[in-house]
């Protein structure tokens, strides 16, 4: 009896073994700059696979706005995606957002490439991903973050921007108004609080607006030789469309330009089905550009 319950014990350790892994998602935890960030893991069936780390925009979380009709974030649906056409990805809450530690009010642009670097080092030491086979999707000011953290890490195998901010000051004008950026650098440590064209309020300190001012995503993607997916919508009119001509003639190498009659959101409120092009084709780019 014992040795029955040994040799059954073994074949079913050993038709474990033999089992791909099954597709799941999970949340993990990590430390940027002494802070705890946030993150849902996603990770398809089949073993490792090569990653994409998202990076959520300006007031966003790690899952992003709904998509009407459905009960899915932008990210969470693209994860979804993602992970359907085989690559695993991480989805981060930036610092002072989400479940991230941290005051919203202490946002700045160098916090969050911190945070997107460390995300890098953290799926390039995990077994259960091919984090020497990386690519970064960045939406709007997580597109501005992406071009840091590709630039400097040298790391991507591919990079998506989709209507990222190439022009800081411009388009935090348009969002905020000319006159709360001009007194936000003035505010010091003390949050200048702010009601967004949405409603939303919220307060941010003058290391924000500091960076809004000097911040150039056009020069930290010039450092980025990889191949690069720039998607805009015509409609957008939170992050204009020069912004990825900006980015597009900053960048020397592989390029794709996706354009849609779509707003900032991928016109979200009505569906997911422009999302779903997009991702699509960003999907079909990463098939195209790196390896798997």
């Amino acid at each position: 009896m014992r040795f029955s319950g040994l040799l059954a014990s073994t074949v079913l350790f050993l038709s474990t073994l033999a089992l791909p892994a099954l597709a799941q998602e999970e949340v993990i935890s990590f430390e940027s700059q002494g802070q705890k960030v946030v993150g849902t893991l996603s990770l398809p069936e089949g073993g490792p696979a090569p990653v994409v780390i998202l990076f959520h925009g300006f007031t966003g979380t790690r899952d992003e706005l709904p998509i009407a009709t459905t009960e899915e974030g932008v990210f969470s649906r693209t994860a979804r995606l993602l992970r359907e056409a085989g690559y695993a990805s991480l989805r981060i809450d930036f610092r002072g957002s989400g479940e991230s530690e941290g005051d919203f009010a202490d946002t700045t642009y160098e916090g969050q490439v911190a945070d997107g670097l460390k995300a890098v080092e953290v799926m390039a030491a995990d077994p259960r991903v091919k984090g020497t086979d990386l690519a970064i999707i960045g939406w709007s000011q997580g597109g501005l973050v992406a071009t840091a953290v590709a630039g400097r890490s040298g790391t991507p195998k591919a990079l998506a921007l989709w209507a990222a901010v190439a022009d800081p000051k411009t388009t935090f004008e348009g969002i905020l108004g000319k006159e709360a950026v001009a007194a936000g650098m003035k505010t010091g440590d003390t949050p200048y609080e702010i009601t967004l064209p949405w409603g939303a309020k919220i307060g941010l300190k003058q290391g924000y607006f500091d960076g809004v001012a000097s911040f150039d995503p056009a020069r930290e993607l010039s450092a980025y030789k990889g191949p690069l997916f720039v998607a805009q919508g015509s409609l957008d009119t939170t992050v204009l469309p020069v912004n990825a001509d900006l980015l597009l003639a900053a960048h020397d190498g592989v390029e794709e330009k996706f354009t849609r009659e779509m707003d900032h959101v991928f016109n979200a409120f009505t569906g997911p089905q422009t999302l779903d092009e997009m991702v699509g084709a960003t999907i079909a780019f990463f098939n195209a550009n790196m390896p798997k």
